[in-house]
Order: structure tokens, then sequence, then C-alpha cells
């Protein structure tokens, strides 16, 4: 004996399905976290940002017009930064008020993974170390970095070692200069490009040297 049909299911009403879906989405918009942003966090090295005291602000300046009830945010000060680029990007320098960056390209001045400078690096850092003669900067930093192929380790290592080698150069050529140097290799930290491209890989595999502006 064949067993009862079940009743077919009412078929819903297209604006029901379409209401039911509206609430859904609804739902998920308010209650889904934002997605985390690969650029959160330091994009420098701890230290390197700027140091100058902000403004002072007068909130009852007769000038200033505030909504009843409104108050000023914290001064802050904004750094303005240049920035010149070699064609290709092998050379990069940035000035702000307080500071002056190089950043030379690794394939510029070493072989691949290799800390050894190249005849032609000695040039190029001799001209930077020119630009410090010039400032008058009695503090230099030189730190290194990589991309993020092969293991964080051997990336932290590399790096430090190029950051060596530029320093030496330096110290040749500012010997009499009574300068403190602060050396570092961070490796794949602190990237300036994107490391999905190796456009962007080649930016980060660098050395960059920073000093302050008329110290």
């Amino acid at each position: 004996m064949r067993a009862p049909t079940p009743p077919a299911r009412p078929t819903p009403h297209p604006l029901t399905t379409t209401l039911a879906a509206a609430l859904l989405l609804a739902g998920l918009h308010f209650t889904l976290a934002p997605a985390a942003r690969a650029d959160d966090g330091p994009s420098v090295p701890p230290g390197t940002g700027s140091t100058s005291p902000p403004p002072r602000v007068d909130s009852a300046a007769p000038g200033l017009k505030l909504r009843d009830g409104a108050t000023l945010a914290p001064a802050k000060v904004l750094d303005i930064i240049s920035i010149v680029e070699t064609e290709g990007g092998e050379e990069r320098r940035e000035d702000t008020n307080e500071n002056v960056k190089f950043a030379l390209q690794a394939e510029v001045l070493f072989g691949k993974d290799s800390a050894k400078l190249s005849p032609a690096a000695t040039s190029r850092i001799a001209a930077i170390a020119d630009e410090i003669k010039q400032q008058g900067s009695t503090k230099v930093r030189v730190f290194g970095f990589t991309d993020n192929l092969g293991s964080s380790a051997h990336g932290d290592v590399l790096s430090k070692q190029r950051a060596e080698a530029v320093h030496g150069v330096l110290d040749e050529e500012l010997a009499s200069a009574g300068i403190t140097y602060e050396i570092r290799g961070y490796g794949e930290d602190y990237p300036i490009a994107d490391n999905a491209t190796e456009e962007g890989r080649k930016k980060n595999r660098r050395v960059e040297v920073s000093f302050p502006r008329n110290d």
C-alpha cells in the first residue's frame, strides 16, 4: 500500500523572500566585525617618528569659533614629507622638517643574498656622507630591511650585515665628524611596498640612512 503523499509546501511569496533576504543582510551588516587591515601598526621603526612638541592652541581665542559644547582635539605635529625617487626606485630620498632619509635598494649595493658591497656602492654611500656633513648631523641611523621571502631569521641576519657594511663606508668617510651611529637589521619588518609583487619586494630590500637636519 502506498504511503499518502505529503501535502505540498506553500511556495513563499516573492515579497516575503525579498524581505527575509533583506533582514538577513541587514543582520550581517551590523554583526560582522570589520576586516583587519594589513597596514595597521607603525610604518616606521620605533623612535624614528617626529619628536617635535605639539603646538599650544588656546580654545578661548577670540578668532576660534566652536559650536556650543564642542572641544578641540589634542594638537599634533604633522611632518610634511617631500619624497624624490630615481627612475626605477633605486634610490629614494625623504625630507621632513626634522630628518633626511635615504633608502638604497639592496640590488644597487649588494649581490643577491649577499652583504658584500658592489664596486658602485661606495660612491653612492659617499654621496650620502657628503649630505650628512652639509647638515652637520652627529647622529646617524643605518637600518637594513629585506622582503618576506625566505625565513624571518635569515632576513634579520642579512639585513643587519648589510646595514653594518654601509656603516663601514660611512664611518670611513666621516671619521673626523664625531658621529654616533645606530645600526639595526629589521628583516622583513616595516615594508614600504607590497610584498605580493616582485616590484614591491625589490623596494623593500633596502638599506636606509637617516639623520636629523642641522643637528
